[in-house]
């Protein structure tokens, strides 16, 4: 009994503890709502916000027997109202703020809630500041940032290869961010924003004109806007009335347009499509569910005779009130308390003289509780999954719709997540997309229609239209004028890489006005290496000349398509001398000959082998037979062997080996006559190894890059390096490096050509030991450089480009005495083992057919061997060894010896056949018996 009355008291004080927390729960909560009333976001939230504390208070699971209670101020689209309605709210003393909608006030509010600690559950501020430690209790109740969704913008950009943007924003906090989240987002593609056209918030007509009329004359004809949804659409109207919405142009809205769109009413559908034809906009994705279709239906019948229709912020503003609610009601579960409390030093700073009133406000005591409920929500809205990233407090998982508005609607062409990025399938959560293995590099859009009605992607760049040239600087070059140099023609330049620039640039679809501008003193080459950091300092828009495409100047430029292959060579004096008494032996190596004299004497001694038996003219005594295979071998080179062959399989041989012989003769000859008449020169360097281990000076070109390759690549210090006009070559190399010459010259191949074309004295050693070529440079990221390596494409096909070469650069009386090396003349094994292989098997096929014919005819010649051996004792069996000399003098003997002694073997045989039988019957006969 004692143990039942003590379980009864237990259970009575837990009921009298559960009475008391419920009784604990205030019967009403008050929270506040902070947006601009009369505007596309405001109508869309202040309805939403209404729907939300109706349906909580419905929800008997939700805040049990507590009433939710909403005051909303409106901001009035002000940063100044909307302190002064935000400190109003905390005057109400609201546990929380759903809002403001605009970035710009939610930066001073943030201020403010701060200090008395209210969390502020903002559905519409984006600008990614707002996420720093400076605002704690700032809690973005959408789903991503301006960062995410300019990584968006970013991606599409890239997706249709464009690299610069113009980006036309409104000149306020929002507008910044985003801005500079764009610009991080395209860095990060090697894409840039190349023109900023900010647009006062208060601007009128005229003002937005002048900045459309700016943003015309840049070069890229792809513009982000990136404004508020009130006032965006004026933009559109005076850029149609510039001819701004036509074909070429591309026009990317963020998602201030969707919503725009989304709160249109049908009856002003005409009037807004028709300006926003062809734009590419954004829309925060949310997934389509029973709930969201409830909301939209219910938003509707609500608004029938109202201007303003749901929209994703809209959404947004019914699950930042959920969120709140469900926040409150894990709050008070937990036994929390709504008390406020006096802050001293707001009645410190008023002390009672002051009208604004300061002292009423409140510091709300359980702030940090309720925020740490409010960043632990987990449920499904009308948006999707609501859960927060505790790094960003921001919902996980951003996504969006990619919509393109053409006719009296607007069609989705994709998704964009920050997992998945540009795809045409459904977004997925982060977690299901890793397990199920998206692919980032999967980018695909469905087709766009852009402005103009045209379905293919427009180029995105024009030349500016702002009357300015496009300033090329060329080199003044001093020496070999036939590349590129000053000229009288209206140009001011001309040359063989002036030409080739002109005939691609006249391929261009579009006209490039441009002006060369001309760089170095006229006295010596310029330095093409501070001609290339002229470009990327944007000194000069491009370098056009004989520019060598190098490493370390791609880190700084944009080059085209090489126009001219190139590459380091070493340029070195030879003499005259005469042909070598044993000149005749250095079209082979000594493997070649080792390999061909061998063979003649294998295949003379298979041939013998084969003819031995039928030709009287492969037999006689061993002296004369080892003459014979000698000299059958050897005359077979000059096809002047006397002796004919009989046989079948020696034929067989000596077909395939003339064969042999016959390519072996033909290309001696061509490599004997190639170095008796061809290679007539000698020099004592052969190339780079000889040139790097002896300590002889080496010259190089005025302003050539051939000096700090040698120097950072090849370590040769500069002591031993001298720098060289071209018409200082032929006098240096002639007095050479004990005479303050220079023992050979690294340059470029071109410029050796050249040189070569009229000094007959002089060649080029080794082989080329670096590979490039000469190119246009550009600044970084320059559509021009792609659009001309297509076009320097065209002109290599096309023949052009070697019509300009032969028209600047013909080769001189020269050209055709530069040879090659001895070394490349010289023929190897492994050019003619495919040969020696056939005529290898093919003597082995023969020897093969021939030993099984022999021991075949053996067998037939001494049948009885086998049944004699087996007779015999085994003290007799080494007797048998004579069997091999017996085979040994039957392979000897003549073919036609072989068939007689087998045909009267075989008679003999029939006759003793014949007679054993006879005498057999005569034994069985009756006289006998």
């Amino acid at each position: 009994m004692a143990a039942e009355g003590s379980a009864l008291l237990r259970v009575l004080c837990l009921f009298s503890v559960l009475a008391l927390a419920l009784a604990a729960r205030p019967p009403n909560v008050t929270i506040g709502a902070l947006f601009t009333f009369d505007s596309v976001i405001g109508r869309s939230a202040r309805a939403a916000v209404d729907l939300a504390v109706a349906d909580v208070n419905r929800d008997a699971k939700v805040l049990n027997g507590t009433h939710l209670t909403v005051f909303a101020q409106d901001t009035k689209c002000s940063g100044f109202v909307g302190t002064i309605q935000a400190l109003q709210l905390m005057e109400k003393e609201v546990v929380v703020v759903v809002g403001p909608q605009s970035s710009g006030i939610a930066h001073v509010v943030s201020h403010v809630v701060n200090e008395l600690h209210v969390p502020l559950i903002s559905f519409a501020a984006t600008d990614p500041a707002l996420a720093s430690g400076q605002y704690p209790y700032f809690v973005r109740a959408i789903r991503g940032d301006d960062s995410s969704q300019m990584a968006a913008v970013a991606d599409i950009v890239t997706y249709y290869g464009w690299r610069e943007v113009s980006v036309i924003y409104v000149d306020n906090d929002y507008g910044r961010g985003g801005v500079d989240a764009l610009g991080d987002a395209l860095e990060a593609k090697r894409g840039k924003v190349s023109f900023k056209a900010p647009i006062p918030p208060e601007a009128d007509a005229a003002t937005v004109v002048d900045l459309l009329v700016q943003v015309s004359m840049m070069e890229s004809r792809v513009c982000v806007v990136h404004v508020s949804p009130d006032s965006g659409l004026a933009i559109f109207d005076a850029a149609r009335s510039l001819d701004m919405m036509a074909s070429g142009y591309v026009w990317i809205a963020t998602e201030w347009l969707a919503a725009a769109v989304d709160s249109t009413r049908p009856a002003a559908d005409h009037r807004t499509m028709s300006l926003i034809q062809g734009v590419v906009t954004l829309r925060q994705y949310t997934p389509d569910s029973g709930a969201k279709r409830s909301l939209t239906s219910r938003f509707a019948t609500g608004q029938r005779n109202r201007s303003a229709a749901v929209n994703a912020y809209g959404l947004s503003a019914y699950d930042a009130v959920w969120m709140a609610a469900r926040a409150i009601d894990a709050f008070l579960d937990d036994g929390g308390n709504v008390t406020f409390s006096v802050d001293p030093r707001l009645q410190h700073e008023t002390n009672g003289s002051s009208t604004l009133r300061l002292d009423s406000l409140r510091v709300f005591d359980q702030g940090e509780q309720l925020l740490q409920k409010v960043m632990l929500a987990n449920f499904t809205g009308v948006t999707g999954d609501v859960r927060f990233s505790a790094a960003s407090r921001s919902l996980v998982d951003p996504a969006y719709e990619v919509l393109n508005i053409g006719g009296t609607g607007v069609r989705r062409v994709g998704y964009w997540s920050n997992h998945s990025r540009l795809s045409v399938a459904v977004p997925t959560p982060t977690a299901t997309a890793r397990k199920n293995g998206t692919r980032v590099d999967e980018q695909r859009l469905y087709s766009v229609v852009w402005p103009g009605e045209t379905t293919s992607p427009p180029r995105g760049w024009v030349f500016p239209n702002n009357g300015r040239l496009l300033r090329i600087g060329v080199p003044y070059r001093t020496t070999y004028k036939q590349f590129v140099s000053k000229d009288s023609s209206p140009d001011g330049a001309s040359g063989y890489c002036i030409d080739v620039f002109k005939a691609a640039v006249a391929l261009l679809p579009y006209p490039v006005p441009f002006s060369f501008i001309l760089f170095g003193d006229g006295v010596k080459n310029p330095s093409y290496s501070d001609l290339v950091s002229k470009v990327a300092d944007n000194y000069f828009d491009a370098a056009v000349g004989d520019v060598s495409i190098v490493t370390n100047r791609t880190r700084v430029v944009d080059f085209t398509q090489p126009y001219v292959e190139s590459g380091l060579v070493i340029l070195s004096p030879v003499k005259e001398r005469s042909s070598s008494a044993w000149a005749f032996l250095k079209p082979f190596t000594l493997g070649m000959w080792a390999v061909t004299g061998a063979f003649f004497l294998f295949v003379g001694a298979v041939i013998w082998v084969l003819e031995h038996r039928f030709n009287p003219e492969f037999r006689g005594s061993p002296r004369k037979q080892i003459v014979t295979i000698f000299w059958f071998s050897f005359s077979t080179m000059f096809f002047a062997h006397r002796e004919n062959t009989v046989s079948s399989l020696g034929r067989f041989v000596l077909l395939i080996w003339l064969f042999v012989v016959l390519i072996i003769n033909s290309s001696y000859t061509a490599s004997l006559t190639s170095i008796l008449t061809v290679q007539q020169l000698s020099t004592g360097i052969q190339g780079l190894d000889g040139l790097l281990a002896s300590a002889d000076p080496i010259g190089y070109q005025v302003g050539s890059f051939a000096k700090s390759y040698m120097m950072q690549e090849l370590n040769v210090p500069e002591s031993r390096l001298r720098e060289l006009n071209i018409d200082q070559y032929a006098s240096s190399l002639k007095l050479g490096p004990h005479n303050g010459g220079v023992a050979a010259i690294v340059d470029e191949l071109p410029y050796v050509d050249l040189f070569l074309s009229t000094n007959c004295q002089f060649k080029t050693v080794g082989q080329e030991f670096t590979k490039s070529g000469w190119g246009f440079a550009f600044q970084r990221d320059s559509p021009l450089a792609v659009d001309l390596s297509t076009a320097i494409l065209t002109l290599s096909e096309n023949g052009d480009l070697q019509r300009i070469h032969d028209k600047w650069l013909s080769p001189g009386q020269c050209a055709s005495s530069q040879g090659t090396d001895v070394a490349a003349d010289r023929l190897n094994l492994s050019s003619f083992w495919g040969l020696f292989l056939i005529s290898g098997i093919a003597c082995f096929i023969a020897l093969l057919v021939f030993f099984t014919r022999i021991l075949c005819q053996y067998g037939k010649y001494n049948p009885g061997a086998d049944e004699v051996a087996e007779e015999e004792s085994p003290v007799r069996r080494p007797e048998k060894l004579r069997s091999i000399r017996d085979l040994m003098t039957f392979v000897d003997m003549k073919e036609e010896e072989v068939k007689r002694a087998i045909r009267r073997k075989s008679s003999d045989d029939r006759r003793d056949r014949s007679i054993g039988s006879s005498a057999g019957a005569s034994s069985f006969s009756p006289s006998t018996v």
